[in-house]
């Protein structure tokens, strides 16, 4: 018998469309997914032609499925700070932060990205996973909170690349170039009110724009087209290949709510600073820091031919012929001519003096452990 064909998965009403999706539509995309119970184009050429837009030109994609949790009212920010152990008095009105939101075990429940939108209104662009419901049941164990937590409708799209500097001033002017790296202003474009972030999902220069009129999805993707002609601006699905080179996880294949910050080597966002009241996870991470870690999500480097495409599973990983560990992200690199990803191993084994064999999709491959980022460790590509 042959392979089930995919496309005779049942679609209806209860995945959602993006403001973009009949746009994209237009452009051919060759594959989607369900993120967030929205319908998400995962390409709209090979993965290795997209790669090589979002290093030389710049590239648009649809990421309104990064449903955004929105957390406001007179006790916003005292809520928003029960979600994360980073310290959110150090993030100013106008300002993002890659921040974790965990569980009171230090597990991680999603990695968004927040921005702060004034003094207690918090908006986080969420992985696809259940953390609104994880928010909204949080809020019962705190009833004399005045908050509210809803999903705000903000459709953001990303604009990525060495060129989206010269489309987003083409698009709403010069001072666009004076946006920081992690900050937020608003605007318009062609009278669409949008805010604009100086973030990205791919270690390149990039901007991220956020529709606050979701009406007017097509009409901004195609002045995004329009005016991006000149820069060579094509869409595109997200590219696994750059982001696993710049070392960024995936919540839900790299990670769950089963893992914490030390594990996956994000202790930089818990600040220990915080009171035990002031956020659910910090006590667990006071723990966790003086007890150590027994297993950790390192990078490795896979032999033999290059991988034809991201894996679909997670891959067994073995040390001398036992089952240690296992690979969560891998794909090969045009650039880097190597196979490389991710994989949990224990701390014993984490400093690479063992080898490893991994059973991918095409085979047993030798498997080494080496330092993360791949490329760019000093992350200077997207500030600059």
């Amino acid at each position: 018998m042959g392979e089930f064909d995919m496309g005779l998965v049942q679609r209806g009403a209860r995945n959602r469309r993006t403001p973009y999706y009949e746009a994209t539509q237009r452009h051919s995309p060759q594959g989607f997914t369900v993120y967030n119970h929205m319908y998400f184009p995962i390409r709209f050429d090979t993965f290795e032609a997209e790669f090589d837009a979002l290093l030389n030109d710049v590239t648009i994609w649809d990421v309104a499925v990064e449903r955004c949790l929105e957390v406001s009212g007179p006790d916003g920010f005292r809520f928003a700070q029960l979600l994360t152990p980073r310290n959110l008095s150090r993030c100013a009105v106008g300002q993002a932060k890659y921040v974790l939101i965990c569980d009171s075990d230090g597990g991680i429940v999603n990695d968004p990205v927040l921005t702060r939108m004034d003094e207690t209104t918090f908006w986080f662009a969420l992985a696809s996973s259940d953390a609104l419901l994880f928010a909204r049941g949080l809020r019962h164990a705190y009833p004399d909170l005045d908050v509210t937590i809803r999903e705000a409708d903000v459709a953001p799209l990303q604009v990525q690349g060495p060129k989206s500097k010269d489309l987003m001033r083409a698009l709403v002017g010069d001072s666009i170039l004076d946006l920081r790296y992690y900050w937020w202003r608003r605007a318009e474009i062609r009278g669409i009110p949008v805010v604009i972030t100086r973030t990205g999902w791919t270690s390149e220069v990039g901007y991220e724009i956020y529709l606050l009129d979701t009406a007017r999805g097509t009409e901004l993707w195609e002045t995004l087209m329009e005016v991006g002609r000149p820069f060579k601006v094509r869409p595109t699905g997200p590219s696994d290949i750059r982001r696993i080179e710049g070392g960024i996880l995936n919540w839900g294949a790299d990670m769950t709510y089963q893992d914490h910050a030390f594990e996956v080597g994000l202790e930089r966002l818990v600040d220990f600073d915080l009171a035990d009241d002031a956020c659910i996870s910090i006590a667990a991470y006071r723990r966790i820091r003086e007890a150590g870690v027994t297993r950790r999500l390192v990078g490795v480097e896979l032999g033999g031919e290059p991988f034809p495409a991201l894996n679909n599973v997670k891959w067994p990983a073995f040390a001398e012929g036992a089952r240690v560990g296992k690979v969560t992200s891998a794909i090969h690199s045009p650039r880097l001519r190597r196979n490389i990803g991710y994989c949990w191993l224990p701390t014993s084994l984490a400093d690479g003096s063992v080898p490893l064999a991994v059973e991918t999709e095409w085979g047993t491959r030798a498997a080494t452990v080496v330092p993360m980022p791949f490329v760019d460790p000093e992350k200077r590509i997207p500030v600059s």
